[in-house]
């Protein structure tokens, strides 16, 4: 086997860990909103719409908390270590969750493990990110960001095999089985190179950038844009230059576009079981309504990479969000079969195929010395969406319009997305201008 082709199978390792990790979002963004018809029901424990929506949304204020401050960290302590705490706290959350015996508890229990997660997706994605080939950073982000879908339809599966049978705890205890692939992370994943020259660990650095077939100097180029323009100036990165007035603008706009994506995407996770179950269909087949939106999913991650890496970004997240407004639409109406299923697909591949490009996006988008800040402080701001998504289905379910505007409620927000989108400019800021914070 000739070195090539050996880095280029080192670097597919690193995906596939990344991976197995994102796996772990998506399970949990699944697991909820599948059990939420039994936990309406659990003996002793008279939950109700709005009870259900502010359990959803404690699990995502976890994740928030843990995202803006996993982001920040992982440019501090590195990629590496706080991907292995996220996936060991989500192990130990998911066995809280499934021992808990009152909804406080179980609130609590979804709060903490929401803390854990947040620290796996803005280190993953930078991880990929940088060990990735330039011209395929999109396709190595999605498809490391198609763990996430590949955990949702896990659970999915899951779900509809067991939860009838066996109720809804096995589903939170099999989450506790995520802690297996802990051991295979610490002798496989290497930590980011960008991290390590930027703590002068310089010959780490140059044996990880040999061993994977990373440009080395194009990485040193990048560490030091935070001050080239000022020598004597210290150098400047994470948190500070994210800050800086010729990045909060586009910073805030990537987070306006994560608070409306969080908010469809979790709003419908929560909620669609049940709300095709008030239509009519059964709880097996309402649970694949769930199925078909992560095939959805997996699809606008993939092919959408594809586009991205060859159109940008940009020209591909504004008509997918637009496919996700009127996919909820089509559904809105009660169509026929035929067009529920393709609705549901649509809606899928517009929100959560969405989600997988935003994070590329902004990782493609800010320097390696802020870029684990950057997608866990836009993406910790958007998850203020996820929180008010659960809340929003429960709200309009609670002033009995009907169904239909839940549809309306998420439509809104997919198509807004696509109007901010349309405003982030094309490029960063000249790297000279890096120092001037």
């Amino acid at each position: 086997m000739n070195n090539s082709s050996a880095q280029t199978r080192r670097r597919l390792l690193v995906v596939l860990l990344c991976f197995m990790t994102i796996a772990v979002d998506g399970y949990d963004l699944i697991v909820y909103g599948a059990t939420v018809p039994r936990l309406l029901v659990e003996p002793g424990w008279g939950l109700d719409a709005n009870g259900v929506g502010m359990i959803g949304s404690w699990t995502l204020a976890g994740l928030m908390v843990g995202l803006v401050g996993a982001g920040p960290l992982a440019d501090r302590i590195g990629r590496r270590r706080l991907i292995m705490l996220g996936v060991l706290w989500f192990s130990v959350g998911a066995l809280f969750c499934a021992l808990a015996h009152s909804p406080f508890a179980f609130g609590v229990a979804r709060f903490a493990t929401g803390v854990g997660l947040g620290g796996v997706v803005p280190s993953s994605v930078a991880l990929c990110v940088e060990y990735a080939p330039s011209n395929r950073r999109q396709l190595y982000n999605a498809l490391t960001l198609t763990g996430y879908s590949f955990g949702g339809v896990l659970c999915a599966l899951l779900a509809i095999a067991l939860l009838e049978s066996h109720g809804w705890r096995v589903l939170y205890a099999a989450g506790t089985l995520y802690v297996l692939i802990l051991p295979a992370m610490y002798f496989l994943l290497p930590e980011s190179v960008n991290y390590l020259v930027d703590r002068d660990r310089m010959d780490e650095a140059r044996a990880l950038a040999s061993r994977y077939a990373v440009d080395f100097d194009q990485v040193l180029q990048e560490q030091q844009h935070g001050h080239e323009s000022h020598p004597a100036t210290p150098r400047v990165s994470g948190l500070r230059l994210m800050m800086s007035a010729e990045w909060r603008g586009a910073l805030l706009l990537f987070a306006l576009m994560a608070f409306c994506v969080q908010l469809v995407v979790y709003g419908l996770n929560v909620w669609l079981p049940l709300l095709m179950r008030k239509a009519g269909y059964p709880l097996g087949s309402a649970l694949q309504f769930l199925l078909v939106m992560q095939f959805g999913a997996v699809s606008g991650n993939l092919f959408g990479a594809w586009l991205a890496d060859r159109l940008g970004s940009k020209k591909v997240l504004i008509p997918f969000f637009l496919v996700c407004g009127l996919s909820l639409l089509v559904l809105s109406q009660k169509p026929a079969y035929p067009w529920l299923v393709l609705g549901v697909f649509g809606a899928g591949l517009g929100s959560i195929g969405s989600t997988t490009l935003s994070y590329g996006y902004i990782a493609a988008w800010f320097p390696a010395s802020c870029r684990a800040s950057a997608i866990g402080i836009a993406q910790g701001l958007g998850r203020i969406g996820s929180i008010l998504g659960p809340m929003v289905g429960s709200w309009v379910i609670a002033a009995k319009l009907g169904p239909q505007w839940n549809f309306y409620a998420f439509a809104v927000p997919a198509v807004f997305a696509a109007v901010v989108v349309a405003q982030i400019q094309e490029a960063a800021p000249s790297p000279m201008s890096y120092a001037d914070v």
